[in-house]
């Protein structure tokens, strides 16, 4: 399956330089939208549809970092590591786990980087309490939510930024970076204009952001497996899901959505997984889930790996 997807693993640099410049555009202008001189109903909407592209730009950046979009772009490279430091996520942390995520997707053991820790149902009995505490915190609904601070200010750039300062000097950066951000806009336009311009729409775009990579990986019918029985395509088909939305949440998460034949071949650039997904009819055999509140809680319930049923269990009875 793999190998019939290597045609469509082949970048378009016109088409992805107009979504980098047209998405650059619409957040930029949307930014200055929630400056104090315009009316506030329209400085509100300009925050949250602020937040909303920022997950598309980042998605962007992801395939970027992929190499997906603009593999030999000296400037795309710069624009997108200049992206990653300005919102938490440097390239160096993000390329490092990320690509280990994908190395390591749905393994029982060593998939915890770059992505939510699963354990079996045996290990969490056996466990501590501050072990349990720890592991039921990074899989909450509010750690999630609170993505900003959680897993962006804290997971992306202060927590490897102390642990290794040389290696992720972009995580300083980025650190510094913010702090000024929030100070010049609080000292030239005030607390309000920091809401609307930081505070909100950075908030949006990381609890969107997190539960979407939390999902992905974390919805019933999921599988985890063992080394042993473990293969990277059945990873990609059986343990990534498909998360069906509208054409505007389509255009909002850059078809991260198609999260299954993403894992199958990151070559492939977001705008083309809709037309391999139409085109090879096997691919749409495949375990989806939704952004209905049923299929979020569904998916917010799964906390632990049965290996007895083969299957993502409450923590309900344990």
């Amino acid at each position: 399956m793999y190998a019939r997807t290597r045609a469509y693993a082949r970048d378009n640099s016109v088409k992805s330089w107009w979504v980098i410049g047209s998405t650059a555009f619409i957040l930029a202008a949307l930014t200055l939208g929630t400056l104090p001189w315009w009316p506030l109903a329209l400085r509100i909407f300009c925050s949250i549809a602020t937040g909303l592209v920022t997950v598309r730009f980042f998605v962007i950046y992801h395939d970027q970092q992929h190499r997906a979009i603009l593999p030999k772009s000296g400037a795309a490279e710069l624009l997108m590591r200049v992206f990653g430091i300005w919102t938490l996520c440097p390239s160096s942390i993000w390329r490092a786990s990320h690509d280990h995520h994908h190395a390591h997707n749905s393994k029982l053991r060593g998939s915890d980087i770059g992505s939510f820790p699963i354990m079996t149902r045996e290990q969490y009995q056996k466990s501590s309490f501050s072990e349990r505490f720890v592991y039921m915190f990074m899989r909450h609904p509010l750690t999630l939510l609170s993505g900003y601070v959680t897993v962006f200010f804290i997971g992306m750039v202060s927590y490897p930024m102390f642990r290794s300062p040389r290696k992720h000097y972009d995580c300083l950066l980025a650190l510094l970076l913010h702090v000024a951000l929030n100070i010049w806009v609080i000292v030239c336009f005030g607390w309000v204009t920091a809401l609307l311009m930081i505070w909100i729409p950075r908030s949006i775009a990381a609890a969107m952001g997190s539960y979407l990579f939390y999902a992905q990986h974390n919805f019933p019918g999921v599988t985890f497996k063992d080394k042993g029985g473990w293969t990277y395509e059945g990873a990609a088909m059986e343990s990534s899901s498909f998360l069906k939305t509208g054409p505007f949440m389509a255009w909002i998460t850059a078809n991260i959505g198609y999260h299954h034949i993403h894992h199958l071949n990151h070559r492939i650039p977001f705008y083309r997984l809709p037309e391999i997904y139409r085109d090879m009819p096997e691919l749409q055999q495949v375990k989806t889930t939704t952004l209905h509140p049923r299929d979020i809680w569904r998916c917010f319930r799964l906390k632990v790996w049965c290996v007895k049923n083969q299957c993502m269990v409450g923590v309900r009875g344990l």
